[in-house]
């Protein structure tokens, strides 16, 4: 285990270039298993979960070799019958993404309950029921048994929500089942279009992307191919945050802007403006970070959505930065019972945030922020208390690190060369 130590009180500046896409990075990697051909991606971040699924597939057979240190040549002609190692699979959540391309290529698979983020109930119903549509049967009694006796068959599948992974579950099943088939309620998130890109270059045909009914041609034979992962923008309102906070001057480099519009949107409720030049995007230093009132004089609410809204994600990147806004803005966080949670922490450092509800939070700025003794709960919220620490008038110390690491790379050396005061000490 490890933490970091950090001096606050210093504008964070310079250029930094995100990485790729880790929600569509962990999918192409599961997707990688529907070929006996080679399969060629590029711009995978090296992350947590990312070593994690890498070392589940290798469990499986499965060859891994690096081009470099972003592009890695994945065979997997010759998976062993061996099931994932329910060690490595309990650690994320993406291991359940194995279900889709094992159940095409052998029929069966045993998962355990996955690990992840603990934000809440993550149900995994959509995913089983998208399963069962397609031909597979499942039994639950300490792990999950999925198996498809008979093959997949195409079937029209309506999901019971626009869940992300069991999206990605079910386009994998269905490229390789015989027959065509049809999601409705899809989710059409950046990352799940990126599958979807991957899965045509294989072979299969899909129509549709980017919105919420996917018509799939499936490919009996898929083929390998070469895919880049997208930029996250996870990571890129990440750093918005970050800017904006500390009143740093910040330069993202070489992203999507497609991806971006509703981030931006919301960014500018909290009073931070951000421009385009070309696919570069600009946060200049030292706003004014006012919160920017609804038109009758209401106090306005951030809420977030499946794609395109705001995504959930960034929730917690909000939360910090409305800390440093004029005035005050409900956040309304609809999908996850815990992920507020971590707002006691804000508090402590001197935030006035009011937890009125496992879902919504009022902030209410600008506060002071001091440095405290912290502890990473998960991703998204170990990155808002690292930009608070940053912030932070004196010494902050964070505790449980892995859970950063899990989804920003290298996170500590890329932010020393914005001028950050960052120490990674293990213990």
């Amino acid at each position: 285990m490890g933490s970091f130590i950090v001096e606050g009180g210093i504008p964070l500046c310079g250029e930094i270039t995100p990485s790729g896409n880790k929600n569509e990075a962990l999918p192409v990697l599961a997707a990688s298993l529907l070929s006996t051909k080679p399969v060629k991606i590029s711009n995978i971040p090296y992350i947590g979960d990312i070593h994690t699924m890498i070392k589940i597939l290798k469990g499986l057979g499965v060859n891994i070799t690096n081009e470099n240190r972003d592009t890695l040549i994945i065979d997997a002609s010759h998976l062993n019958d061996q099931e994932p190692d329910p060690s490595h699979s309990a650690k994320i959540r993406a291991s359940f993404l194995l279900a889709g391309p094992l159940l095409a290529r052998r029929g069966h698979i045993t998962l355990p309950r996955p690990g992840g983020d603990k934000i809440g109930r993550r149900r995994l119903d959509t995913h089983v029921l998208a399963l069962k549509n397609l031909g597979a049967d499942v039994v639950l009694s300490n792990a999950y048994h999925i198996t498809a006796k008979n093959g997949l068959k195409g079937a029209e599948i309506f999901l019971d929500e626009a869940s992300v992974m069991a999206t990605e579950n079910a386009l994998m099943a269905a490229a390789s089942a015989s027959g065509d088939s049809v999601i409705y309620n899809a989710a059409c998130e950046p990352h799940v279009q990126g599958l979807c890109n991957m899965l045509n270059a294989m072979g299969a045909e899909i129509t549709g992307i980017g919105s919420n009914v996917l018509h799939i041609k499936s490919c009996s034979s898929m083929t390998g191919c070469n895919h880049r992962v997208m930029s996250d923008h996870i990571e890129i309102g990440s750093f918005i945050g970050l800017a904006a906070v500390t009143k740093g001057e910040l330069r993202i480099k070489n992203i999507e802007p497609h991806t971006m519009k509703m981030i931006q949107i919301i960014f500018r409720r909290l009073g931070v403006e951000t421009k385009f030049e070309g696919f570069d995007l600009i946060v200049p230093p030292n706003q004014k970070m006012e919160v920017q009132k609804d038109f009758d004089g209401a106090i306005p609410r951030i809420g977030d959505a499946p794609w395109p809204g705001f995504p959930a994600d960034l929730t917690s990147i909000a939360v910090v930065t409305a800390t440093q806004s004029k005035g005050t803005v409900l956040i309304h966080e609809k999908m996850f019972e815990s992920r507020l949670f971590f707002t006691d922490a804000l508090v402590s450092m001197g935030a006035q945030i009011v937890l009125c509800d496992p879902h919504r939070v009022v902030v209410t700025g600008p506060s002071e922020l001091y440095g405290q003794e912290l502890s990473s709960p998960d991703i998204r919220a170990g990155m808002a208390l690292l930009i608070a620490a940053l912030k932070g008038k004196g010494r902050s110390v964070i505790h449980n690190i892995r859970q950063i690491d899990r989804g920003y790379e290298r996170i500590d050396l890329r932010l020393q060369k914005l001028g950050a005061r960052i120490e990674r000490v293990l213990v």
